[in-house]
């Protein structure tokens, strides 16, 4: 399937002084797959260690991290010439092998030439754990995430709709109602398959949502597995009981996460740790309240508080257990949580585009969803599940920070009036 990151692993490879690049992201976002996609592409030959079941290769880097004895100790275990710029050496499960980590530092510093990438699916916990040394400075780094709903579109061959949707984002025009309704049914569908890509392409074969679904709860099973593999079994408990909370915390009309929710009695002390294993291992999302709206919005974060979002939508829907029927209802449904879901699914868009995740609230009852800092402008972002938009909280915020323009995402066509800008559900990845 296609995948915008191969334009960034071609960057990559183009580039006279590239250093090893390290693909970060939660397990069965599609890494592995497309760095091989990319690499029989791109390269003559490709030497695959997957370091989970390489223990041999694990024992020999315990005592050798130059690049030269690495590579002449591959070409005699593994039978292949390894020649620079046409063999691609491909780490993966890096996390699992702490000195391969470190021998990219090497790589970067005496052999150049090389072409490497590793791969890691729990590397930001393993790194937090402090356990490992990451060569800051001496690797390029990709964050990979689930595939967007352009890339959906891509995999359902509507190549020709993403591009209507990005024309019309740019001049603010509406879309045809036939196709903007053609448009909104496909938002419908990637709430339940959500990005996963190994639930997208059963769902392309298949059209079946019970299929899609029982993928997504093998990936669910996955993570508990690791929860309980990559943590201590005290830690793995708290891990699982955040994880669980998240559909509650998100039904909350105020959403911010709350310890008490988890456990009575919760707080950051008890759960922080376990939080922070979620975040790291990709699994969830973290959007932090803003104490101000200006320029830049990073150093006005409250960390004390902040909302949690799943990564992947289709597996908020599954882990909900939201009726499908609600989902795919062909008029607007009056159910709340369907709000979180949409904030959700604009949250992870967010993140695949390279924003950082904010919300702001105002010392009364105003609250805007996300705040976006594009250039030297905030922009606040209001998020509603269906077409029924009022609401006074973009003009307090635009007003009091200055914003120059205000966006209101929703089931409406696009649009630009009283200053705000409409972008329909379907096109967030047109921001």
């Amino acid at each position: 399937m296609r995948r915008k990151i191969s334009q960034a692993l071609f960057h990559w490879k183009g580039n006279p002084k590239k250093m090893p690049l390290v693909v970060n992201g939660a397990r069965q976002v599609g890494k592995t797959y497309i760095i091989k996609q990319f690499s029989n592409e791109h390269y003559e030959n490709v030497l695959y260690l997957n370091l989970e079941i390489e223990d041999s290769l694990c024992k020999f880097l315990e005592t050798e991290l130059s690049p030269n004895k690495i590579i002449q100790y591959l070409e005699a275990a593994k039978g292949i010439k390894i020649v620079a710029g046409k063999t691609l050496i491909f780490f993966d499960e890096i996390q699992v092998c702490e000195r391969a980590l470190t021998s990219l530092k090497y790589f970067c510093e005496e052999a150049p030439e090389q072409h490497v990438i590793a791969a890691g699916s729990l590397l930001g916990v393993a790194i937090n754990r402090e356990k490992y040394s990451f060569p800051v400075g001496k690797v390029q780094q990709l964050n990979m995430y689930p595939m967007d709903f352009e890339e959906f579109l891509w995999a359902m061959n509507r190549e020709r709709l993403s591009e209507e949707i990005k024309l019309h984002f740019a001049t603010n025009e509406a879309l045809d109602q036939a196709l903007h309704e053609v448009a909104l049914d496909f938002y419908k569908q990637y709430m339940i398959v959500g990005g996963m890509p190994a639930a997208v392409s059963t769902f392309v074969e298949t059209g079946s949502y019970q299929s899609v679904q029982l993928i997504q709860n093998n990936i669910i099973l996955q993570y508990i597995a690791d929860m309980s593999k990559y943590a201590t079994p005290a830690t793995s408990v708290k891990i699982r009981a955040c994880y669980n909370s998240i559909p509650v915390q998100l039904a909350k009309e105020n959403s911010k996460f709350q310890y008490k929710i988890v456990q009575r009695g919760g707080t950051a002390t008890i759960f922080g740790e376990a939080i922070e294993w979620l975040q790291f291992a990709g699994i969830v999302l973290k959007c932090q309240r803003l104490e101000h709206g200006f320029v830049p919005v990073t150093a006005y974060a409250d960390l004390s508080n902040y909302k949690l979002y799943m990564a992947d939508i289709g597996i908020l829907t599954l882990h909900s257990k939201i009726p499908l029927q609600t989902m795919l209802s062909p008029i607007e449904v009056d159910n709340i949580f369907l709000g979180s879901m949409a904030e959700n699914y604009v949250a992870q868009s967010f993140i695949n585009k390279g924003y950082d995740l904010f919300y702001w609230q105002s010392d009364g009852k105003a609250e805007i969803d996300f705040v976006l800092q594009i250039d030297d402008s905030v922009i606040p972002v209001e998020v509603k599940k269906g077409i029924h938009n009022r609401s006074r909280s973009l003009g307090i915020f635009a007003e009091k920070y200055k914003s120059p323009y205000t966006i209101r995402i929703s089931k409406k066509n696009f649009g630009f009036e009283n200053n705000i800008k409409s972008v329909p559900l379907y096109a967030v990845f047109c921001m």
